[in-house]
C-alpha cells in the first residue's frame, strides 16, 4: 500500500468547498492517528481506508465528503470513552466553519462520521460506502487480520483476558449476525465472504 494522505486530504479539503487547502489541520489529524494510545486506530488504519477509497470513491454520490469522513472517522480516540465519534464529527464541524464550508456539506459529513459508532445499519449510498471501508479489515488476509486482532488487544491493554473475550466476542458477533456486513454491492461480493470467515475464527477463539 502507497498512499499520498497529504494529497488526498487536499483533494478532499478542497472538494467539500473549504477556501484553503487546511494544511495545519492536515498535520493536526495526522498527529492525532500518531497519539501513543493507539494500536489499530492509526495512520495504518486511515492509509488503508484511503487506498481503499481511491479505488472505489466514485461509488460515492458525494466522493469528497466520503473522504473527509473517513479522515474524521477516528480523530479523536481514547479507548476508554464512548464519544469518540461525537468529539470528531464535533470537530469537523468547527473546522468547517472556520474554512467557509456550507453547513448542508458539514452536516452530511457529519453524518457519515458519526455512521461509524456501528450503532445502526447505515443509511443512504455515501455512509454505506464510508461504513463499508471503515470494517473493510475484517476481510483482511490471514496475517494482517491476526495483526488487527493482537493492535485491538493492545489498545484495550487495561481489560483483563475473560473480560475482554466475552466483550470481543460480543461485537464479532454483532457484526456475524447482520444479514449483510456490507451494503454496497461491489463489497458485499468482494469482502462478505472472506469477512465472515475471519469473524467465525475469531469468535471461536475467543472462547479458547
Amino acid at each position: 500500500m502507497s498512499v499520498d494522505l497529504p494529497a488526498s486530504w487536499r483533494r478532499a479539503w478542497r472538494g467539500i468547498g473549504a477556501r484553503d487547502d487546511g494544511d495545519a489541520l492536515c498535520a493536526a489529524l495526522l498527529s492525532a492517528y500518531r497519539e501513543p494510545q493507539r494500536r489499530y486506530h492509526t495512520l495504518q488504519h486511515l492509509g488503508e481506508c484511503i487506498d481503499l477509497f481511491e479505488r472505489v470513491g466514485a461509488l460515492a454520490a458525494h466522493p469528497a465528503e466520503v473522504e473527509v469522513g473517513l479522515w474524521f472517522h477516528d480523530a479523536v480516540y481514547d479507548v476508554q470513552r464512548s464519544d469518540n465519534e461525537a468529539r470528531s464529527a464535533e470537530w469537523l464541524r468547527e473546522a468547517a466553519g472556520a474554512a467557509g464550508i456550507g453547513a448542508d456539506v458539514t452536516e452530511r459529513v457529519r453524518a457519515l462520521i458519526m455512521a461509524t459508532r456501528h450503532a445502526a445499519l447505515p443509511q443512504g449510498g455515501d455512509e454505506q460506502l464510508l461504513v463499508d471501508i471503515d470494517l473493510a479489515i475484517l476481510a483482511a488476509d490471514d496475517a494482517r487480520f491476526a495483526e488487527y486482532e493482537r493492535q485491538i488487544r493492545a489498545e484495550y491493554a487495561f481489560v483483563p483476558d475473560a473480560t475482554f473475550a466475552a466483550r470481543r466476542r460480543a461485537v464479532l458477533a454483532r457484526f456475524r449476525d447482520r444479514e449483510r456486513i456490507y451494503s454496497t454491492p461491489r463489497l458485499h461480493d468482494e469482502l462478505e465472504r472472506a469477512a465472515r470467515a475471519n469473524l467465525a475464527r475469531a469468535i471461536a477463539a475467543s472462547h479458547a
